[in-house]
């Protein structure tokens, strides 16, 4: 039954980082899909999350029934718990994903009125603190899980530098208060994409030693 346990175990961790992928991924098109402001490619952002929202379902039921089944004790039950959290901030990451597609989807051709810097280095932040939080989590390193919180600084850094910018822009161009905004959301929704990945890293330190540490 043990043996039985942990290779159910493993395969549980091996569908949350097949879903830690895909949040990747579905962050990299909705940005890109802005960038290169191809409407297409922002609806396919729709379907990516579809995926996701089953992959959780399905780990969460496999979660549930091994606690069911197996009734985990201490670390054992600290892990399904954490993996049960996770899924939970990586499915609303790909919510905001689709947020940001929406957003392409009303600026549409609109041409856009700043070169767009900040926020494609925002998003390859934030894919990488999710691969981060999940690596952390694999290797049960606390040191890794704490480093996201550092990373969660920088987005925030950047997210500042943009709506300072973009504040100013308003101000002297009113004419640009729509797509500024436009664009501000979209920031707002990596920080939080960002903010997610953080909580995955307390989680995976509450796993390790079963304390609960606000890591940022």
């Amino acid at each position: 039954m043990r043996s039985q346990y942990i290779n159910e175990l493993k395969d549980l961790k091996v569908k949350l980082l097949k879903m830690g992928a895909m949040v990747q991924d579905i962050i990299e098109v909705s940005v890109q899909a802005l960038a290169k402001q191809d409407l297409m490619m922002a609806k396919r952002v729709y379907k990516l999350d579809d995926d996701i929202d089953v992959l959780e379902l399905e780990i969460e039921e496999e979660c549930m029934r091994l606690i069911a089944l197996q009734q985990p004790m201490a670390k054992d039950l600290r892990t399904i718990g954490t993996i049960m959290k996770i899924i939970t901030d990586l499915e609303r990451m790909g919510d905001h994903a689709v947020n940001i597609a929406k957003v392409t989807l009303e600026i549409g051709d609109e041409p856009l009125i700043k070169p767009l810097i900040d926020i494609p280095r925002m998003a390859r932040l934030t894919e990488d603190m999710v691969k981060k939080s999940l690596d952390a989590f694999m290797a049960e390193d606390i040191e890794l899980a704490e480093e996201v919180a550092h990373d969660d600084d920088k987005v925030d850094a950047i997210y500042e530098a943009i709506y300072k910018e973009l504040i100013e822009m308003m101000i002297e161009n009113p004419k640009l208060v729509s797509q500024s905004i436009r664009l501000l959301f979209i920031g707002r929704y990596l920080e939080r994409i960002a903010d997610h990945t953080t909580n995955i890293g307390e989680r995976v330190i509450y796993m390790v030693t079963g304390e609960r540490i606000e890591i940022n």
